[in-house]
């Protein structure tokens, strides 16, 4: 009977040391790769820097307030404007822009404008009666945070002339028409009367708490 043996091949010395060298390779161009990353991501030469090189802001004036803040209004506008050429197509010379506007109007009362015999007073002290002006309300402050350009549409020679001039469109028009609408809206909610009410309770409540028993709040147009 006989017996049969395999042979192993012999590993010789310098096919080790080649296997050693690739494995070297290999790791060290792993090595490369994470450190190229890593660098790449620390300097960010693509990257932008913000640096902000404003001057210190200067108080110019300061203006004291004799009035009541009594309401706010929070509004929401969808601006659509479109500017069209008369003889040329929309695809070649026109604008259309949807801008959200969104910002709030205060309603105030002036006590400043109260007349000098405004306000009356019992011999006994317990009863007063005020007179004041109407409320009135603030102009629009747009939350630049919350309004913006929803879409827009742009025939070919105002892309031109955007790409060229450097800058987007204007939107100071936009901003512009959005306050007018929202202080068109103001004026025909009912912001002011609210702002009357709040002020005749705000008035009411402070002088009862001084003891008067009977507090009278009436507006100049009131009989």
């Amino acid at each position: 009977m006989t017996t049969s043996h395999t042979t192993l091949p012999e590993v010789t010395p310098g096919r080790r040391r080649w296997w050693r060298y690739v494995a070297g390779f290999l790791v060290l161009a792993v090595l490369l790769v994470v450190g190229g990353r890593l660098a790449w991501s620390w300097l960010n030469p693509l990257g932008e820097q913000t640096v902000d090189r404003s001057q210190p802001v200067l108080l110019q004036s300061i203006k004291d307030l004799s009035r009541f803040e009594a309401a706010t209004g929070n509004f929401q506008v969808v601006v659509d404007l479109e500017k069209d050429a008369n003889f040329l197509p929309d695809a070649i010379k026109g604008t259309r822009t949807l801008f959200v506007g969104a910002g709030g109007v205060d309603a105030y009362v002036d006590f400043s404008a109260m007349a000098t015999n405004a306000v009356t007073v019992s011999e006994d002290r317990t009863q007063a009666t005020i007179r004041l002006p109407r409320a009135q309300l603030e102009k629009p402050s747009l939350d630049n945070s919350r309004s913006y350009v929803f879409a827009q549409q742009r025939g070919l020679f105002d892309r031109v002339h955007d790409f060229l001039s450097g800058s987007p469109g204007d939107q100071r028009e936009l901003y512009l028409l959005a306050e007018k609408k929202i202080s068109e809206a103001a004026v025909a909610s009912d912001l002011r009367t609210r702002a009357d009410a709040n002020t005749k309770a705000m008035l009411s409540g402070m002088l009862k708490s001084l003891g008067f028993t009977k507090v009278t709040v009436k507006y100049t147009d009131e009989p």
